[in-house]
């Protein structure tokens, strides 16, 4: 009897946890919860930061920027590119590369017979711009721009209340030319669009890149490219191929670079996420803990006379530790199907305008979508079965180093 077959130590400890069946219900009861609160809560804070990051690069836009070296600092007119072609036009065909677009991005000045105020001008071609960052469904009233030759402006809804102008009503954008002269034209408005962030209803107005090509004096230059992947966060796999097309002459980014604020919002995130599981397993282990001392506690005689019999201690110190991997797991797999039970549901959105306006000034817009990842499931489970082992290894070892015949005097 001195070694048992994992058959056998399987069947002892499986018939030991519901020798107290309240105990183990509440025990296994608590890890589910708990298990369920750290995907549930990840899944919610994940789906929050990843709307985050999300609006912050469909508003920078893209995942990958490139233009002039000196743009960044002066985002001038002055500080332009000549549009993509031969082994750049190549490299933007990848697999990987699901959209691009070129563009002219300029501060400028739009006025009505109310108002003025300062805005992005953004010249575009409205099929690529469509597929990089803008949704035409936002488009509240009138149309969208037909084509990069459209002379038609497109404002949100916010500027337009500012502005205190409509849909068909004309207004003056001001910027600057080459030469450093002020270069002002007439638009009619033709769309007004409502964002997920208000913010940026008030921040870019869209034309036509070959019209306000014109109105600037650019000839064929574009102020950035932009690019957008599969995914934000498997740049690094195809960007290094672009920026090596791109040339010596230009700078090509990642997203994280371009806004470093985003960048370090997705490291914290990754980091909160073990430090929130790990919170939450360290109010569980108490309760584990408590769960196997008691089952220790009320079986000294018949560890005892295990011991008596031949059983060696570290056999039985294996038999606590299969206990306790029974119990980890019977509430992991309730927890995991409570929590996929929960998030899944919910993936449509959840309404939180509410607090809309809090949210807006965080970078999220006013629907909620949890992000249910794989990896965070697997860490998850990974982190409460190796720490749920290490902190079941005290009452383990309690057990195991019993003297046999002090614990079959045991009363």
């Amino acid at each position: 009897m001195s070694i048992l077959p994992v058959k056998a130590m399987f069947m002892l400890a499986w018939r030991n946890l519901w020798r107290n069946h309240r105990r183990t219900t509440i025990m296994l009861a608590a890890i589910t919860v708990g298990v369920w609160a750290m995907i549930f809560m990840t899944a919610l804070m994940r789906g929050m930061v990843d709307d985050m990051l999300l609006n912050g690069i469909r508003s920078l836009p893209g995942e990958v920027q490139i233009h002039h070296p000196e743009y960044r600092d002066d985002p001038s007119i002055n500080n332009s590119i000549a549009p993509p072609a031969a082994e750049l036009l190549e490299a933007l065909q990848i697999p990987q590369v699901t959209a691009w677009t070129s563009r002219v991005r300029v501060p400028a000045v739009i006025s009505s017979e109310r108002d003025t105020r300062g805005v992005i001008l953004l010249g575009i071609e409205p099929g690529s711009e469509q597929q990089v960052s803008f949704d035409a469904d936002t488009i509240s009233e009138g149309r969208f721009l037909e084509d990069s030759s459209d002379k038609g402006l497109v404002i949100g809804a916010k500027m337009a209340d500012h502005l205190e102008t409509d849909l068909g009503k004309r207004v003056v954008v001001m910027s600057q030319d080459p030469d450093n002269d002020i270069a002002d034209r007439g638009f009619r408005i033709v769309g007004i669009y409502r964002a997920k962030l208000a913010s940026l209803e008030e921040t870019y107005i869209y034309a036509g890149r070959e019209t306000v090509q014109k109105l600037l004096k650019l000839g064929e230059g574009v102020s950035e490219i932009a690019i957008t992947g599969d995914d934000y966060r498997n740049v690094e796999q195809w960007y290094p191929r672009i920026k090596q097309a791109a040339g010596e002459g230009v700078e090509a980014l990642p997203w994280y670079e371009v806004d470093t604020y985003l960048g370090s919002m997705l490291a914290m995130m990754d980091g909160f996420v073990l430090v929130w599981i790990i919170i939450v397993f360290l109010a569980l282990s108490f309760g584990l803990v408590n769960t196997l001392v008691m089952a220790v506690f009320e079986r000294v005689r018949e560890i005892g006379l295990m011991q008596a019999l031949g059983m060696r201690p570290s056999t039985i110190l294996y038999q606590i530790l299969m206990e306790s991997l029974l119990l980890l797991l019977i509430g992991l797999l309730l927890g995991n199907v409570l929590a996929v039970g929960t998030v899944i549901p919910l993936q449509g959105g959840i309404d939180i305008s509410i607090v809309a306006e809090g949210m807006e000034m965080m970078g999220t817009s006013s629907m909620l979508y949890p992000a249910l990842k794989l990896n965070d499931m697997i860490m998850a489970n990974a982190i409460v079965i190796i720490l749920g082992l290490l902190t079941s290894f005290l009452p383990a070892w309690r057990a195991a180093s019993y003297d046999p015949i002090e614990a079959l005097n045991k009363t």
